[in-house]
């Protein structure tokens, strides 16, 4: 299958003069040589590297002996607890048989330990501390990797992202942005919208259903604060050991864009905050990335380029990578090419992309001995092909490897003994509660509920003044009308008294040219005559000078 590979080579290409991590021993003819180590200097581990197989060859046990052996040197540790097994690094395992008669004969010094770990949950999903971010902090770029958006959509979020540090908006949870894209697709916003540079109504509304949705899936409760200090991850233990921090995600499937985007947001953040050291001793944190294609599948040019710029430059700030995944091909060309270590389980090669993907993981080690592309898909569980950098920055050469066993249990820690660890956590004080302070969202609130009373106002303001107006026009039609039925009356009046003129003025004609009886009779000479003599007579009498009669 293969020629015999150069042991004495492989010995002394493994023989380092620093601290290094174990992962096993070389197998040499299907046997391990049990006095032959396959390490990495603590220090390479700052290089960046790649673990990869198919599922069930052995992945997960291969990360939880790196990170064992990097707490044992004091170096911090954060990983992702995919399947709940590494939460067994907080347990001393009770050594079985079978484990025993695999460590001796691997020759593996096997002591049962626990290591200090911290457990973390994405908003308190799940049994740990709570993480939080906000969704400032988290930047578009990152936030349209979560939420599925293409280049056009994520360069429009990059404007109302703007819109909002100008405004003064602090956007902490899902609800600060929802509430900003409604507010900017309202009436009242829609032209501070335009404004902002060319972000279309349309784009927008998309946006805000990409947010609405991945709320409704729960990842609602991961942004908000207290958002989590990643220099958490640095911790020491008292007795020297670095703290390894386990993230559960019991929802990864539902949700495998944001735990891969959070992660890679925490480097961002690491790599901001913290101060440039150059190549040191040991890293101060080594971060395992699994589950890696999760990271790169959909994502946009502008996020692979942060991925790369993030990955190529974090080692000065002491921070070692390592991805694990599957094939090699789930990473980025430009994100690979940096990865110095390299662990391969089995590949398979069952399909033409397979045995693509085989050879092209072949062409990234160097030349051997070995028969890669044949001892690749032949690889027993637990054993590896390995190729890492020596102190010097060289490859190693390439060795077929024995992975050793955990020290640390196999299997998930039980959780009412996770509870405690997390309940007795210095952290739980910290970031157990989350908290809402005042930000977009309330303030927006109260901006659209002044604009509704200030509207509201106006259209009260508005309505009294038509009110009046109607009032005032019914009070100049009532006017009008008074003083046209005072000029009806006018009239009426002068009618009826130029009539009864006519009438008077009739009748007096009348009379002077029909006189009556009585006038004929009184204005006669005869009845003034008789009314002169009568009145005469009268007079006598009263006054005693009327002649007596004889």
């Amino acid at each position: 299958m293969n020629d015999a590979p150069d042991i004495e080579q492989i010995r002394a290409g493994y023989t380092f003069d620093v601290d290094s991590a174990t992962l096993g021993v070389l197998i040499d003819g299907g046997s391990p040589v049990t006095d032959l180590p396959i390490r990495i200097p603590l220090g390479m581990f700052n290089r960046h590297g790649l673990v990869a197989g198919a599922t069930g060859t052995g992945k997960t046990v291969t990360l939880q002996v790196m990170a064992e052996a990097l707490s044992s040197a004091g170096v911090p540790v954060f990983a992702a607890d995919i399947k709940g097994d590494l939460s067994g690094m907080a347990t001393a395992p009770q050594p079985s048989e079978k484990l025993l008669a695999r460590t001796q004969a691997q020759g593996q010094p096997w002591e049962a330990v626990a290591f200090p770990t911290e457990f973390y949950a994405l908003g308190g999903e799940g049994v740990g501390i709570p993480v939080r971010a906000t969704v400032s902090s988290f930047g578009p770029i990152l936030l349209s990797k979560v939420l599925g958006l293409n280049q056009v959509q994520e360069s429009s979020l990059g404007l109302v992202f703007h819109y909002a540090d100008k405004n003064g908006l602090a956007l902490l949870d899902l609800k600060d942005l929802v509430e900003l894209l409604k507010y900017l697709t309202s009436d009242d916003g829609k032209a501070e919208l335009k404004g902002i540079g060319g972000v279309s109504t349309a784009t927008a509304g998309v946006i805000l259903r990409s947010l609405v949705t991945i709320a409704d899936q729960g990842a609602d409760v991961f942004f908000g604060e207290p958002e989590f200090d990643p220099s958490e991850l640095l911790r020491v233990a008292p007795d020297g050991r670095g703290v390894v921090s386990l993230l559960e995600l019991p929802k990864l499937a539902s949700r495998p864009a944001l735990f891969s985007t959070f992660l890679m947001w925490l480097l961002a953040d690491l790599y901001s905050s913290l101060p440039e050291v150059g190549d040191l001793d040991k890293p101060k944190l080594v971060f395992f990335f699994d589950e890696a294609h999760l990271l790169f599948n959909g994502a946009s040019k502008a996020f692979l380029d942060a991925i790369t710029q993030t990955v190529r430059l974090i080692r000065s700030k002491g921070i070692g990578v390592f991805f694990v995944t599957q094939t090699p091909k789930d990473v980025p060309d430009d994100v690979l090419a940096q990865l110095g270590s390299r662990v391969q389980h089995q590949l398979r090669a069952h399909t033409p992309n397979d045995a693509k993907a085989l050879k092209a993981t072949v062409a990234t080690y160097p030349n051997s001995a070995y028969d890669l592309e044949q001892l690749l898909q032949q690889l027993g569980i637990g054993e590896a092909i390995v190729t890492v950098m020596s102190e010097k920055g060289a490859p190693t050469p390439v060795a077929w490897t024995k992975i050793w066993a955990p020290t640390s249990q196999m299997g998930a820690t039980p959780e009412p003994q996770v509870q405690a660890i997390v309940d007795a956590s210095p952290l739980k004080a910290r970031y157990g509660e989350a908290i809402d302070r005042e930000s977009a969202y309330e303030l927006l609130t109260k901006r659209l509920e002044e604009g509704a009373r200030q509207a509201e106002a106006e259209q009260a303001e508005k309505d009294r003044a038509e009110q009046m107006k109607a009032a005032q026009a019914e009070a100049d039609r009532q006017e009008k009308e008074f003083q046209r039925q005072q000029r009806e009356a006018e009239k009426e009046r002068a009618r009826i008294e130029r009539e009864a003129r006519a009438e008077e003025a009739a009748r007096r004609r009348y009379e002077r040219e029909n006189p009556s009886l009585v006038q004929q009779v009184t204005k006669s000479t005869v009845f003034k005559d008789l009314v002169r003599t009568a009145g005469r007579e009268i007079i006598r009498g009263i006054f005693g000078t009327g002649r007596r009669s004889r």
